[in-house]
């Protein structure tokens, strides 16, 4: 398969999203967003529903992408969230996951898959994860075979100087101090999908990925549980976080500094070239184990 990342694409998506978006400022901009992410499925020619979940007396909802798969029974669900946290633009939190997610879909909208592919934009993330929060209690509810989950989340940000990569406590002699890595966060269900996801995304030239296992459901290191992904750890399903780790790199975490001057594209190239590589190699897989 042909993984030849569109960057001028990336880029004008990017620049689309970004601006605040959230129910507490410019909705307008959010429902704005909303619909260009959905515009973009259609144009790839992927089957798009609006998931409509409430919060507070109020509809929300997210944007499914749905690719079927030969064996549609089977499901891997990516995600990334639309919205932002009030008075910033959000361009690494979180248009950079997003504009990865749509040029990712782009990339499989003619690949031949066995399992079918969820593409969510999810809605409300910064508010405690609402959108995917009410997504995957569906799935579970519906008796969903969820073979994996995977968040994007904060992937656009690097500092290749000697200190600028922070860790969680206890962490920090284990991984590099500079911050041009890919990371990526599974639980020890998800040992399985975090093993063939990364092998996969390690094929990407120049792209240096680091790998983080949690016990349990994240709850020893909460910050490893601040997207998508933890709603589907809490349900039992096999999921994992893809991020440039957020607060311990990005000195515009929530701020209005957050801009799309502050972004390395061609880092987010990448990981956009290692999430389809690792999509399509997931598609081999007859199950994640879960065990």
């Amino acid at each position: 398969m042909n993984f030849s990342v569109d960057r001028e694409r990336l880029s004008r998506n990017l620049q689309t999203i970004i601006g605040e978006r959230s129910p507490f400022g410019n909705r307008r901009h959010l429902a704005t967003v909303g619909n260009f992410i959905e515009a973009e499925f259609e144009s790839y020619g992927i089957a798009v529903e609006r998931d409509f979940f409430s919060w507070r007396g109020e509809i929300f909802h997210n944007v499914i992408a749905r690719f079927p798969g030969s064996a549609s029974d089977r499901c891997i669900i990516v995600g990334a969230h639309f919205d932002s946290v009030i008075d910033t633009p959000g361009a690494d939190d979180n248009a950079s996951g997003v504009a990865v997610l749509l040029e990712t879909a782009r990339l499989l909208s003619h690949a031949h898959l066995n399992s079918q592919v969820l593409m969510c934009a999810f809605n409300l993330e910064e508010l405690n994860m609402i959108g995917s929060t009410a997504f995957a209690s569906k799935l579970k509810a519906a008796g969903a075979n969820v073979e994996g989950m995977i968040s994007l989340e904060m992937i656009g940000y690097t500092d290749l100087r000697p200190g600028t990569q922070k860790l969680p406590v206890g962490l920090s002699r284990f991984y590099p101090d500079r911050g041009d890595f890919i990371g990526i966060i599974g639980n020890w269900k998800s040992k399985s999908l975090l093993q063939k996801l990364s092998s996969a995304m390690r094929e990407v030239p120049d792209l240096p990925v680091e790998t983080l296992s949690v016990p349990g459901n994240g709850w020893m290191i909460p910050a490893v549980r601040l997207s998508d992904h933890a709603p589907f750890w809490d349900l039992g399903y096999p999921a994992v976080m893809v991020t440039d780790t957020s607060f311990y790199r990005n000195p515009h975490y929530h701020a209005p500094t957050d801009t799309i001057e502050t972004l390395n594209i061609e880092f987010m190239a990448k990981v956009c070239e290692g999430a389809g590589r690792g999509l399509m190699a997931l598609q081999a897989l007859h199950g994640i184990e879960t065990k």
